[in-house]
């Protein structure tokens, strides 16, 4: 087994249409700065999910997501991953499908039932900007992304939403994502780790179990941030 960080983005074939692959990019290159090194695997859903310290899913449309969901429940790599406390981070339908059920062409489809949450369609499609108070736990500033989703998901008791929404819809209109142990989920696309570098880094803390990470030179995510930011009219 290799000594370098394994990160693998999950099933690029059919979930990977709004440029959340961006989120390896950002993560492979947030290690590399501080000399970690990492080796990125894409692994397609004709594929066995391979070991990984963290695993990327991404958005897709509703026949690609519900077929996903069939193949990663047949597979049980992403099980077994949750199961040693693997870093999992979700993005819209990646997100959804974490859950117990969601909406995919107007039929109710099994998720994973890895997360305590489900998804259900909303009134209106959510779209744009996304904003909100990370749960202080956590340590992070403000989260940012774009929203494209028209599904609302509700939490059990057992987790806590990664966000409170000040801008957008996320989860309910009150409150955006997931976060349970190292699992984390989210609509916000963007891709979200480019607007949300500190989140990136609490991946890489959480995969490497470093408690803290050098500090690099933020000087164009914080500037893509404020400019976000902006334009949902929080700074």
């Amino acid at each position: 087994m290799s000594s370098a960080l394994q990160i693998v983005w999950v099933y690029p074939d059919l979930l990977s249409t709004y440029g959340d692959r961006g989120n390896m990019l950002i993560l492979a290159h947030r290690a590399r700065m501080r000399g970690i090194p990492v080796d990125t695997v894409e692994v397609r859903s004709d594929q066995a999910l391979p070991y990984g310290d963290i695993y990327l899913i991404g958005g897709g449309e509703d026949g690609p997501q519900a077929l996903a969901a069939q193949r990663l429940a047949a597979d049980r790599g992403l099980h077994r991953a949750v199961d040693r406390r693997a870093v999992v981070f979700a993005v819209c339908a990646g997100y959804q499908l974490l859950g117990t059920s969601f909406f995919a062409k107007g039929a109710k489809c099994d998720g994973l039932g890895l997360v305590d949450l489900h998804s259900d369609r909303g009134p209106t499609r959510a779209v744009g900007e996304l904003a909100g108070d990370i749960d202080p736990a956590l340590g992070l500033p403000m989260l940012t992304g774009f929203e494209n989703h028209g599904g609302r998901t509700h939490l059990g008791p057992g987790v806590k939403p990664l966000a409170k929404v000040r801008a957008g819809i996320g989860n309910d209109g009150a409150t955006e994502g997931v976060w349970s142990g190292t699992v984390i989920g989210t609509y916000s696309h963007g891709p979200a780790l480019s607007r949300n570098p500190a989140l990136a880094d609490l991946l890489l803390r959480w995969a490497t179990g470093e408690e803290s990470l050098a500090a690099p030179d933020d000087t164009w995510p914080t500037r893509l941030r404020g400019e976000r930011l902006g334009a949902a009219g929080l700074v």
